[in-house]
Protein backbone atom coordinates (compact mmCIF):
# COMPACT_ATOMS: atom_id res chain seq x y z
CA UNK A 1 0.00 0.00 0.00
CA UNK A 2 1.02 3.49 -0.96
CA UNK A 3 1.19 6.04 1.67
CA UNK A 4 -0.94 9.32 1.73
CA UNK A 5 2.52 10.96 1.55
CA UNK A 6 3.69 8.75 -1.21
CA UNK A 7 1.20 9.74 -3.24
CA UNK A 8 1.18 13.13 -2.71
CA UNK A 9 4.81 13.27 -3.94
CA UNK A 10 3.50 10.71 -7.02
CA UNK A 11 1.11 13.11 -7.93
CA UNK A 12 3.42 15.87 -7.50
CA UNK A 13 6.58 14.55 -9.53
CA UNK A 14 3.66 13.70 -11.80
CA UNK A 15 2.57 17.29 -12.18
CA UNK A 16 6.23 18.54 -11.80
CA UNK A 17 7.08 16.28 -15.08
CA UNK A 18 4.03 17.22 -17.18
CA UNK A 19 4.73 21.09 -16.33
CA UNK A 20 8.32 20.34 -17.71
CA UNK A 21 7.57 18.45 -20.68
CA UNK A 22 4.89 21.43 -21.28
CA UNK A 23 7.93 24.17 -20.90
CA UNK A 24 9.56 22.08 -23.59
CA UNK A 25 7.21 22.10 -25.92
CA UNK A 26 7.10 25.87 -25.76
CA UNK A 27 10.80 26.35 -25.59
CA UNK A 28 11.39 24.16 -28.63
CA UNK A 29 8.78 26.04 -30.89
CA UNK A 30 9.80 29.25 -29.44
CA UNK A 31 13.38 28.10 -30.41
CA UNK A 32 12.55 27.09 -33.88
CA UNK A 33 11.13 30.19 -34.68
CA UNK A 34 13.79 31.95 -33.85
CA UNK A 35 16.04 30.10 -36.85
CA UNK A 36 13.87 31.38 -39.34
CA UNK A 37 15.86 34.83 -40.21
CA UNK A 38 19.02 32.55 -39.74
CA UNK A 39 18.10 30.20 -42.75
CA UNK A 40 16.20 32.86 -45.06
CA UNK A 41 19.68 34.75 -44.82
CA UNK A 42 21.95 31.61 -46.02
CA UNK A 43 18.92 31.22 -48.30
CA UNK A 44 19.74 34.89 -49.84
CA UNK A 45 23.36 33.74 -49.69
CA UNK A 46 22.52 31.31 -52.40
CA UNK A 47 20.78 33.51 -54.82
CA UNK A 48 17.60 32.47 -53.91
CA UNK A 49 14.64 35.03 -53.64
CA UNK A 50 12.15 36.46 -50.92
CA UNK A 51 9.59 35.22 -53.13
CA UNK A 52 11.12 31.55 -53.75
CA UNK A 53 11.68 31.43 -50.16
CA UNK A 54 7.83 32.82 -48.86
CA UNK A 55 6.30 30.37 -51.79
CA UNK A 56 8.06 27.22 -51.19
CA UNK A 57 7.71 27.47 -47.23
CA UNK A 58 3.58 28.23 -47.62
CA UNK A 59 3.10 24.79 -50.22
CA UNK A 60 5.11 22.74 -48.27
CA UNK A 61 3.93 23.72 -44.91
CA UNK A 62 0.24 23.15 -46.27
CA UNK A 63 1.41 20.01 -47.74
CA UNK A 64 2.81 18.03 -44.47
CA UNK A 65 0.20 19.63 -42.28
CA UNK A 66 -2.19 18.42 -44.62
CA UNK A 67 -0.47 15.03 -44.20
CA UNK A 68 -0.31 15.37 -40.74
CA UNK A 69 -3.78 15.97 -40.09
CA UNK A 70 -4.97 13.18 -42.25
CA UNK A 71 -2.60 11.20 -39.97
CA UNK A 72 -3.30 12.28 -36.55
CA UNK A 73 -6.29 13.99 -36.69
CA UNK A 74 -9.16 11.21 -36.18
CA UNK A 75 -11.54 13.43 -34.41
CA UNK A 76 -15.62 13.94 -36.01
CA UNK A 77 -15.30 17.48 -35.58
CA UNK A 78 -17.55 19.20 -38.23
CA UNK A 79 -15.50 21.78 -40.10
CA UNK A 80 -18.42 24.68 -41.25
CA UNK A 81 -18.09 26.82 -44.01
CA UNK A 82 -17.90 29.79 -41.54
CA UNK A 83 -15.08 28.30 -39.52
CA UNK A 84 -12.90 28.00 -43.08
CA UNK A 85 -13.39 31.23 -43.85
CA UNK A 86 -12.28 32.68 -40.65
CA UNK A 87 -9.53 30.83 -40.41
CA UNK A 88 -8.17 31.50 -44.15
CA UNK A 89 -8.74 35.12 -43.51
CA UNK A 90 -6.95 34.60 -40.53
CA UNK A 91 -4.21 33.17 -42.22
CA UNK A 92 -3.63 36.32 -44.46
CA UNK A 93 -1.68 38.25 -41.40
CA UNK A 94 0.35 34.83 -41.13
CA UNK A 95 1.77 35.41 -44.20
CA UNK A 96 2.05 38.59 -44.64
CA UNK A 97 4.46 38.61 -41.44
CA UNK A 98 6.60 36.18 -43.44
CA UNK A 99 7.00 38.79 -46.30
CA UNK A 100 7.96 41.28 -44.11
CA UNK A 101 10.26 39.60 -42.03
CA UNK A 102 11.69 37.82 -44.72
CA UNK A 103 12.30 40.82 -46.88
CA UNK A 104 13.25 42.83 -43.52
CA UNK A 105 16.75 40.66 -43.41
CA UNK A 106 17.69 41.67 -46.96
CA UNK A 107 18.43 45.15 -45.22
CA UNK A 108 19.26 44.32 -41.44
CA UNK A 109 20.97 41.47 -39.10
CA UNK A 110 19.13 38.86 -38.21
CA UNK A 111 19.78 39.89 -34.58
CA UNK A 112 18.67 43.18 -35.32
CA UNK A 113 15.13 41.83 -37.03
CA UNK A 114 14.13 39.61 -34.78
CA UNK A 115 14.24 42.69 -32.28
CA UNK A 116 11.84 44.67 -34.11
CA UNK A 117 9.82 41.31 -34.33
CA UNK A 118 9.04 41.03 -30.57
CA UNK A 119 7.47 44.78 -30.34
CA UNK A 120 4.73 42.60 -31.07
CA UNK A 121 4.19 42.60 -27.52
CA UNK A 122 3.47 45.65 -26.96
CA UNK A 123 1.60 46.34 -29.93
CA UNK A 124 -0.69 43.45 -28.98
CA UNK A 125 -1.19 45.58 -25.19
CA UNK A 126 -1.85 48.60 -27.36
CA UNK A 127 -4.79 46.15 -29.56
CA UNK A 128 -6.31 44.83 -26.01
CA UNK A 129 -6.35 48.78 -24.93
CA UNK A 130 -8.60 50.09 -27.93
CA UNK A 131 -10.61 46.52 -28.23
CA UNK A 132 -11.37 46.98 -24.27
CA UNK A 133 -11.63 50.84 -24.57
CA UNK A 134 -9.58 50.93 -21.32
CA UNK A 135 -6.00 52.18 -21.09
CA UNK A 136 -3.98 49.37 -19.43
CA UNK A 137 -2.55 49.31 -16.60
CA UNK A 138 1.27 50.69 -14.97
CA UNK A 139 2.88 47.33 -14.97
CA UNK A 140 2.08 47.04 -19.14
CA UNK A 141 3.10 51.21 -18.96
CA UNK A 142 6.39 50.01 -17.62
CA UNK A 143 6.86 46.77 -19.76
CA UNK A 144 5.79 49.12 -23.00
CA UNK A 145 8.75 51.34 -21.62
CA UNK A 146 11.06 48.71 -21.12
CA UNK A 147 10.61 47.11 -24.41
CA UNK A 148 10.87 50.19 -26.36
CA UNK A 149 14.23 50.75 -24.98
CA UNK A 150 15.68 47.63 -24.99
CA UNK A 151 14.82 47.29 -28.41
CA UNK A 152 17.21 50.55 -28.60
CA UNK A 153 19.78 48.97 -26.98
CA UNK A 154 19.49 45.58 -29.07
CA UNK A 155 19.64 47.05 -32.44
CA UNK A 156 22.81 48.83 -30.87
CA UNK A 157 21.59 52.40 -32.00
CA UNK A 158 23.78 53.81 -29.35
CA UNK A 159 26.62 52.43 -31.57
CA UNK A 160 28.67 55.95 -32.97
CA UNK A 161 29.47 53.74 -35.83
CA UNK A 162 26.23 51.86 -36.52
CA UNK A 163 23.75 52.56 -39.28
CA UNK A 164 21.06 50.87 -39.48
CA UNK A 165 19.13 50.58 -42.94
CA UNK A 166 15.57 51.79 -42.82
CA UNK A 167 14.45 49.90 -45.37
CA UNK A 168 14.89 46.89 -43.21
CA UNK A 169 13.73 48.56 -39.92
CA UNK A 170 10.41 49.56 -41.53
CA UNK A 171 9.49 46.01 -43.25
CA UNK A 172 10.49 44.42 -39.46
CA UNK A 173 8.08 47.09 -38.15
CA UNK A 174 5.62 45.93 -40.42
CA UNK A 175 5.90 42.43 -39.91
CA UNK A 176 5.86 42.95 -35.86
CA UNK A 177 2.12 45.05 -36.81
CA UNK A 178 1.22 41.81 -39.16
CA UNK A 179 2.16 39.47 -36.31
CA UNK A 180 0.43 41.43 -33.33
CA UNK A 181 -2.55 41.57 -35.99
CA UNK A 182 -2.55 37.79 -36.45
CA UNK A 183 -2.13 36.77 -32.53
CA UNK A 184 -5.13 39.26 -32.43
CA UNK A 185 -7.29 37.18 -35.21
CA UNK A 186 -6.81 33.63 -33.97
CA UNK A 187 -7.10 33.72 -30.38
CA UNK A 188 -10.76 32.63 -30.34
CA UNK A 189 -11.32 31.68 -34.34
CA UNK A 190 -12.68 28.07 -34.25
CA UNK A 191 -11.18 27.25 -31.75
CA UNK A 192 -13.35 24.08 -31.38
CA UNK A 193 -11.46 22.59 -33.75
CA UNK A 194 -8.39 20.48 -33.73
CA UNK A 195 -5.13 22.54 -33.57
CA UNK A 196 -3.41 20.68 -36.70
CA UNK A 197 -6.59 21.25 -38.58
CA UNK A 198 -6.62 25.10 -37.72
CA UNK A 199 -3.22 25.77 -38.55
CA UNK A 200 -3.98 23.53 -42.44
CA UNK A 201 -6.68 25.89 -42.99
CA UNK A 202 -4.58 29.01 -41.88
CA UNK A 203 -1.87 28.30 -43.83
CA UNK A 204 -4.50 28.05 -46.91
CA UNK A 205 -5.07 32.00 -46.07
CA UNK A 206 -0.86 32.87 -46.07
CA UNK A 207 -0.89 30.42 -49.30
CA UNK A 208 -3.09 33.13 -50.90
CA UNK A 209 -0.76 36.12 -49.42
CA UNK A 210 2.20 34.82 -50.27
CA UNK A 211 0.90 34.17 -53.73
CA UNK A 212 -0.18 37.01 -54.62
CA UNK A 213 3.52 38.49 -53.26
CA UNK A 214 5.30 35.68 -56.03
CA UNK A 215 3.44 37.09 -58.52
CA UNK A 216 3.65 40.50 -58.33
CA UNK A 217 7.45 40.48 -57.81
CA UNK A 218 9.10 37.88 -59.36
CA UNK A 219 6.26 35.33 -61.70
CA UNK A 220 4.39 38.07 -63.69
CA UNK A 221 7.57 40.40 -64.32
CA UNK A 222 9.26 38.10 -65.59
CA UNK A 223 6.55 35.12 -67.47
CA UNK A 224 4.13 37.98 -67.75
CA UNK A 225 5.89 41.28 -68.35
CA UNK A 226 3.30 42.42 -65.26
CA UNK A 227 5.23 45.55 -63.19
CA UNK A 228 2.86 47.03 -60.51
CA UNK A 229 5.76 47.21 -57.62
CA UNK A 230 8.50 48.99 -57.22
CA UNK A 231 11.96 47.72 -58.99
CA UNK A 232 13.27 47.32 -55.46
CA UNK A 233 11.26 44.53 -54.46
CA UNK A 234 10.80 43.01 -58.17
CA UNK A 235 13.27 40.31 -59.25
CA UNK A 236 13.02 39.87 -63.23
CA UNK A 237 13.81 36.14 -63.41
CA UNK A 238 12.81 32.95 -63.80
CA UNK A 239 11.25 31.27 -60.65
CA UNK A 240 14.12 28.32 -59.08
CA UNK A 241 12.49 25.77 -58.12
CA UNK A 242 15.60 23.92 -56.64
CA UNK A 243 14.35 26.18 -53.86
CA UNK A 244 11.86 23.25 -52.83
CA UNK A 245 14.24 20.64 -52.17
CA UNK A 246 16.74 22.34 -49.73
CA UNK A 247 16.10 25.65 -47.78
CA UNK A 248 12.20 25.65 -48.73
CA UNK A 249 11.60 22.42 -46.84
CA UNK A 250 13.74 23.39 -43.90
CA UNK A 251 12.38 26.55 -43.70
CA UNK A 252 8.67 24.68 -43.49
CA UNK A 253 9.81 22.71 -41.08
CA UNK A 254 11.23 25.17 -38.66
CA UNK A 255 8.50 27.15 -39.42
CA UNK A 256 5.62 26.61 -40.71
CA UNK A 257 5.05 22.80 -38.62
CA UNK A 258 7.30 22.70 -35.88
CA UNK A 259 6.44 25.50 -33.99
CA UNK A 260 2.81 25.50 -34.20
CA UNK A 261 2.35 21.81 -33.42
CA UNK A 262 4.74 22.31 -29.99
CA UNK A 263 3.21 25.61 -28.97
CA UNK A 264 -0.27 24.50 -29.52
CA UNK A 265 0.97 21.40 -27.40
CA UNK A 266 2.74 23.53 -24.65
CA UNK A 267 0.52 26.24 -24.10
CA UNK A 268 -2.25 24.49 -22.46
CA UNK A 269 0.23 22.88 -20.26
CA UNK A 270 1.76 26.01 -18.98
CA UNK A 271 -0.84 28.55 -19.29
CA UNK A 272 -0.50 31.55 -21.41
CA UNK A 273 1.23 33.69 -18.58
CA UNK A 274 4.47 30.78 -18.43
CA UNK A 275 4.17 30.32 -21.84
CA UNK A 276 4.64 33.28 -22.86
CA UNK A 277 7.82 33.97 -20.66
CA UNK A 278 9.28 30.83 -22.12
CA UNK A 279 8.57 31.97 -25.57
CA UNK A 280 10.78 34.72 -24.66
CA UNK A 281 13.90 32.23 -25.50
CA UNK A 282 13.33 33.18 -29.31
CA UNK A 283 14.96 36.30 -28.84
CA UNK A 284 18.56 35.06 -27.32
CA UNK A 285 18.36 32.20 -29.42
CA UNK A 286 17.56 34.02 -32.54
CA UNK A 287 20.48 36.18 -31.64
CA UNK A 288 23.12 33.32 -30.63
CA UNK A 289 22.45 31.35 -33.99
CA UNK A 290 23.16 34.24 -36.15
CA UNK A 291 26.35 35.39 -34.43
CA UNK A 292 27.39 31.55 -34.57
CA UNK A 293 26.03 30.46 -38.33
CA UNK A 294 26.80 34.09 -39.98
CA UNK A 295 29.29 35.64 -37.95
CA UNK A 296 27.13 38.35 -37.16
CA UNK A 297 27.91 40.90 -34.43
CA UNK A 298 26.69 41.08 -31.55
CA UNK A 299 28.19 43.68 -29.13
CA UNK A 300 27.36 43.37 -25.05
CA UNK A 301 24.67 46.31 -25.24
CA UNK A 302 22.43 43.84 -27.62
CA UNK A 303 22.32 41.43 -25.10
CA UNK A 304 21.42 43.96 -22.56
CA UNK A 305 18.88 45.43 -24.42
CA UNK A 306 17.56 41.34 -25.44
CA UNK A 307 17.84 41.12 -21.56
CA UNK A 308 15.43 43.95 -21.13
CA UNK A 309 13.29 43.17 -23.49
CA UNK A 310 13.04 39.70 -21.74
CA UNK A 311 12.08 41.06 -18.00
CA UNK A 312 9.38 43.24 -19.84
CA UNK A 313 7.97 40.04 -21.51
CA UNK A 314 8.22 38.43 -17.37
CA UNK A 315 6.34 41.86 -15.97
CA UNK A 316 3.68 40.90 -18.31
CA UNK A 317 3.31 37.50 -17.59
CA UNK A 318 4.29 36.93 -13.79
CA UNK A 319 1.01 37.21 -12.38
CA UNK A 320 -0.53 34.24 -14.54
CA UNK A 321 2.96 32.34 -14.28
CA UNK A 322 2.13 32.16 -10.91
CA UNK A 323 0.78 28.79 -9.32
CA UNK A 324 -2.29 29.21 -7.86
CA UNK A 325 -3.53 28.61 -4.62
CA UNK A 326 -4.56 25.57 -3.50
CA UNK A 327 -8.00 24.74 -2.54
CA UNK A 328 -8.10 23.45 1.19
CA UNK A 329 -7.81 19.84 1.64
CA UNK A 330 -11.40 19.70 2.94
CA UNK A 331 -12.97 21.23 -0.02
CA UNK A 332 -12.53 17.99 -2.14
CA UNK A 333 -14.28 15.66 0.62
Amino acid sequence: MISQSGALEIQANSRFNNLLSGVLFVALGSSSYGMLSTFVKLAYKHGYTTAEVTVSQVIWGAVILTILNSLFNKSSEKVTSHDIRQLVVAGFPVGLTGVFYYLSVKYIDASVAVVLLMQSVWMGIVVESVRNRRAPGIEKVLAVVMILFGTLMATNLFGASHKLDMRGVVLAVFAAMSFSWALASTQSVAAHLHPIKRSQIMLYGACLMVGIFGFLTQVGPYYFDVHWVSEEFTRNQAFNFSIFLNYGLVIAVFGTVIPPIMLNKGFPIVGVGLGSIVSAVELPFAMTISYLVLNETVVGTQWLGALIIISAIVLLNYKMASPREKAPASASN
